[in-house]
């Protein structure tokens, strides 16, 4: 099962705390509870104050940078997952107590953050130069996946005669034990160096050949015994040319990193001008608030 890749900060719940009022909530036989009762009990709670830190910043956010998400991008996000997940996709949303609706929410959430953090974090040349040492353009390839060693020599030796795409491709027919592939030549989506559905011997191997080249001898891998044919390398030339690409590798990083994500949920917040009128939930935010943590990469 893939992990949900949606780094936010607090836990991301979606519903809403009720404001204080005598509308009841839910009745009993032994009495009502109200809006206040509900409020009042919520507040105290760890999970009902992190509920209220996301819609504190999630309105920042959304006055900050709501014109850079668009619906669309929302949307190309979720049809992702629902690709990914397949079938299953309806289970999993329900599993992590989602709806269509409320995932969507989530979504726009992380979008309107990873725009924080590109507004916010400032990229230097070293973090830029960091970056680019493990960077490589995406490329794409066709390969065999075979149980025994005994096999690969033999789908090897084959390619030895003939190396072509159009005789990998038989062979992966033959050989491969990738069911999802195999009818296809062996080709595989477009990968680069941030790639996390391959082993790293996998991709190690792959980036060293050019266009045509293929593994002379078997990528042992946790899957088995891996022969990878370059089908298109474009090649990773200069620095220069790539600024675009690392820059999004490094934001996409950021994502991931907590501290970062403090520094900037800290600064975003910090300009929002933030007023809790409650005072039991005075200090809601001081967490944030009193980080004063640079949040460039460096």
């Amino acid at each position: 099962m893939k992990k949900w890749l949606i780094a936010l900060a607090g836990v991301l719940l979606t519903f809403t705390l009720a404001g204080c009022g005598s509308k009841t909530v839910a009745s009993t036989s032994g009495g009502k509870i109200t809006e206040s009762q509900y409020y009042s009990s919520m507040k105290g709670t760890s999970s009902g104050k992190q509920v209220l830190q996301q819609m504190i910043l999630n309105k920042v956010l959304e006055k900050d940078y709501g014109s850079k998400v668009s619906t669309k991008q929302v949307t190309k996000q979720y049809n992702t997952y629902k690709s990914q997940y397949g079938s299953s996709f309806s289970t999993v949303l329900s599993q992590n107590g989602l709806t269509t609706k409320t995932f969507k929410e989530q979504l726009r959430s992380n979008l309107l953050l990873k725009e924080a953090v590109k507004d916010k974090v400032k990229i230097t040349d070293k973090a830029l130069k960091k970056q680019w040492k493990s960077y490589e353009p995406k490329v794409t390839v066709q390969h065999i996946l075979v149980a025994k060693s005994a096999t690969a020599d033999k789908v090897l030796d084959a390619l030895k005669k003939d190396s072509s795409q159009a005789n990998f491709a038989k062979l992966a027919k033959k050989y491969s034990t990738d069911t999802t592939t195999k009818n296809d030549g062996g080709k595989l989506s477009a990968f680069d160096n941030t790639d996390t559905t391959h082993t790293s011997k996998f991709l190690t191997a792959a980036f060293k050949l050019k266009n045509g080249e293929y593994t002379t001898s078997a990528v042992k891998t946790s899957d088995g015994y891996e022969i990878i044919r370059m089908i298109k390398n474009p090649g990773k030339g200069k620095m220069s040319d790539h600024t675009a690409d690392l820059k999004k590798q490094i934001w996409d990083n950021d994502m991931s990193d907590s501290t970062v994500l403090q520094s900037v949920v800290s600064k975003v917040l910090k300009g929002g001008n933030v007023s809790i009128k409650d005072s039991d939930l005075k200090d809601i935010l001081s967490s944030y608030l009193s980080t004063s943590s640079s949040s460039s990469s460096n």
